[in-house]
């Protein structure tokens, strides 16, 4: 019996491509076979996948050397339609509809479109249609870019309210050496407390742009929200069954989710910290006001510094008084009205406890 009604797999570079850049058909054939069998049981899935820009630098050569804005977009053009066409070729023999939905970080930013790319989401996964996300990275420029796709599964797990989401990499999951040790092993679970940064490997993979750092940091800010995550091989056969059959015993790291529950709201906000607009700086009394036991809101009386031009509703990072960042919020004033109101008591808050995510 599967525990899980909704999940979210991402499947990273590395696992799809073979060493020489071109796509695995094999190991992407066995990847959308698994899948099949889950959607078939009733399960809702959807796909983020990597891939394309490595499948467009082996199908084609450039006669001059790109800047890498530009071999991103070239490549993921041509990349991207032999990406999804394979997949829509391999569901199609077990009788399923694919579809492709291609996203930016920008629109994250906007609340707007952050719920209208759920929609059209939650309407694919309403007509068993599964939907397989990538960054559009024929229109991304550098400051707008993904970290990679391991944050993008991040935003995805927590948009659609996803159970598990399980990041696909081709190693055995978080080790506490370097893997290449044979004296480092896997660890199995990772908790809220747990640190681990000082022996994650932060070196990036082959042919994304993400490492083990990232998806540490992604695991255990969507682990917070509430939602199991589970970093494992990609390549291991019948990866997908074992990780999500409770008997199972497969070499794996599960990072253990809160059981309090997150609004989706705060969701959003907890992942909106790359759209930031400005800052507010609050002294310590506000800081120990918030780290508490009790819930809070920021209050104009306890803000010493407005920084950035931002809007009502726009997102700001929240800086204590040692300078340190702390959390995102969303403003309840333009930074030109919160300036005029700094210090005022009384008043309704900056930044609203409902709209506030703290790290």
């Amino acid at each position: 019996m599967i525990p899980y009604k909704r999940i979210a797999v991402k499947i990273g570079s590395n696992v799809l491509t073979r060493k020489d850049g071109t796509l695995d058909i094999t190991r992407m054939s066995a990847l959308v076979d698994q899948v099949s069998d889950l959607h078939r049981q009733g399960l809702e899935i959807v796909l983020v996948s990597s891939g394309a820009v490595a499948s467009g630098r082996s199908e084609i050569s450039v006669e001059k050397k790109l800047d890498p804005v530009s071999a991103r977009q070239l490549y993921s053009a041509v990349g991207q339609a032999k990406l999804i066409n394979r997949y829509y070729e391999l569901f199609r023999e077990h009788g399923i509809t694919c579809g492709q939905v291609l996203t930016t970080k920008e629109n994250f930013s906007s609340r707007t479109h952050y719920l209208n790319q759920k929609h059209c989401m939650e309407v694919m996964l309403e007509n068993k249609v599964i939907p397989i996300v990538n960054e559009n990275d024929t229109i991304s420029v550098t400051e707008l870019m993904f970290t990679d796709n391991d944050e993008l599964s991040g935003l995805i797990a927590s948009m659609m309210k996803m159970d598990i989401l399980i990041i696909l990499s081709n190693v055995d999951g978080i080790y506490n050496g370097n893997p290449s040790d044979l004296q480092s092993f896997v660890i199995p679970e990772i908790g809220k407390k747990e640190e681990v940064s000082d022996y994650v490997q932060a070196t990036k993979s082959s042919f994304g742009r993400g490492g083990m750092l990232t998806k540490c940091s992604i695991a255990r800010k969507v682990a917070d929200e509430g939602i199991a995550v589970v970093i494992a091989n990609g390549k291991r056969d019948n990866i997908l069954p074992d990780l999500l059959d409770t008997e199972s015993r497969v070499v794996c790291t599960r990072f253990r989710p809160s059981d309090k529950p997150v609004s989706s709201v705060k969701k959003w906000i907890a992942h909106s910290e790359g759209f930031a607009k400005g800052e507010v700086h609050i002294n310590q009394g506000a800081v120990e006001a918030l780290q508490g036991n009790r819930a809070v809101s920021i209050l104009l009386v306890g803000v010493t510094r407005i920084a950035g031009d931002f809007e009502k509703d726009d997102i700001v990072r929240i800086i204590d008084d040692k300078g340190g960042a702390i959390g995102v919020g969303c403003a309840g004033y333009d930074s030109r009205e919160a300036l005029r109101l700094l210090g005022c008591r009384d008043i309704k808050p900056l930044i609203h406890y409902d709209y506030l995510y703290l790290d």
